[in-house]
C-alpha cells in the first residue's frame, strides 16, 4: 500500500469533489427553488440554480463554473420534464459558467466591477442563447421574445446575490 502523500492526487480529488458537488448544488437550487410563470405560452421558469453556478464560477473557475453550469442545469432538463431543452441547456448554460470563470480570472480591477461584468456577459449568452434555443424548438421569430423578461430576471435575481458573497467566499476557499 502506498502511504505517500500526494499533492497531485489529492488536487484531482478536490476538484472532482468541488465539481459534484456544485453539479448537486445547481440542480438543487433550479429544481426546488423556482417559480414556473404561467404566463408563458412554453411554460417559462424562473430559478436560483444560476446562485451557486456564479459562485462556482466566480470563486473556482471557469471550469467549475463550465461543468456546474451544463451538468447541473442539463440534469434538471433531464429529470424534470424538460428533456428537449438539455442539449441548449448543457451549452447555453455551460458557456455561461466558463465565461463569468474566464472574466473573474483574467480581467483585471475592481472584483465587485469585474465579477458584475462577468455576470453581465452571461446575462447576454443567456438571452441570447435562449432566444435562438426557442426558434430552433418551436418554428417562430416571435414567440421567444416572452422569455427574455424571465430570464433577465433569473441572472438579476443571481447576480444581486452572488455579487456580494462572491469576494468572502473565494477568501476562504
Amino acid at each position: 500500500m502506498n502511504l505517500t502523500f500526494s499533492p497531485t492526487g489529492t488536487t484531482k480529488t478536490r476538484a472532482i469533489v468541488i465539481n459534484a458537488l456544485f453539479i448537486a448544488l445547481t440542480l438543487v437550487a433550479t429544481m426546488f427553488i423556482n417559480i414556473k410563470l404561467p404566463i408563458m405560452g412554453n411554460g417559462g421558469l424562473i430559478h436560483l440554480g444560476n446562485v451557486p453556478l456564479f459562485i462556482a464560477a466566480l470563486v473556482y473557475g471557469k471550469k467549475t463554473g463550465a461543468v456546474a453550469g451544463a451538468f447541473g442545469m442539463g440534469f434538471f432538463d433531464l429529470i424534470s420534464g424538460w428533456a428537449l431543452w438539455a442539449p441548449f441547456t448543457f451549452i447555453i448554460v455551460g458557456a455561461m459558467g466558463f465565461i463569468v470563470g474566464l472574466i473573474s480570472d483574467k480581467v483585471p480591477g475592481n472584483r465587485v466591477f469585474v465579477n458584475t461584468l462577468a455576470i453581465a456577459t452571461a446575462l447576454i449568452i443567456k438571452v441570447v442563447g435562449y432566444y435562438f434555443a426557442e426558434v430552433i424548438l418551436y418554428g417562430n421569430w416571435i414567440q421567444p421574445f416572452g422569455s427574455i423578461p424571465g430570464n433577465i430576471m433569473q441572472v438579476v435575481i443571481a447576480g444581486i446575490i452572488v455579487i456580494p458573497l462572491a469576494g468572502r467566499l473565494k477568501k476562504r476557499a
